[in-house]
């Protein structure tokens, strides 16, 4: 049909989400070295423009919230010469200790890096 079909949608939002991940600390490393990692536990998909073969895209994403085992996040998929949101994915997931398949509690710094990114700077942030 010529349009992008759902399996390039949830592998780009995939791949966004390792490199968000790497940006709030969650890297590869860290997961390695931690026996960690991080399972998906909703993830809900929204198409709101269809996209073509060919067509060039940027992802955007945010933290909704963190709690201490659960992170929620949503990727804005948006199509580079339009501006516009093609589609959202919102995804729950949790930390998990992979080593005994257990959920657990983010280290203080990823829940610091995180909650920095959540809350807006105040005044006295702007001034620097």
């Amino acid at each position: 049909m010529g349009h992008m079909n759902v399996m390039w949608y949830v592998g780009k939002f995939d791949e966004a989400s390792w490199q968000f991940f790497g940006a709030l600390g969650l890297t590869g490393t860290y997961l390695r070295e931690t026996e960690s990692g991080l399972a998906a536990v909703q993830q809900n998909l929204t198409y709101k423009k269809e996209l073509f073969a060919g067509s060039v895209v940027d992802i955007v994403s945010r933290v909704v919230s963190i709690r201490r085992k659960v992170i929620v996040f949503i990727h804005e998929m948006r199509d580079t010469e339009s501006f516009e949101v093609a589609a959202t994915c919102e995804i729950t997931a949790v930390h998990m200790n992979r080593r005994i398949g257990k959920a657990v509690p983010f280290p203080s710094q990823i829940v610091k890096t995180v909650r920095s990114m959540l809350e807006p700077p105040t005044s006295s942030d702007t001034a620097k």
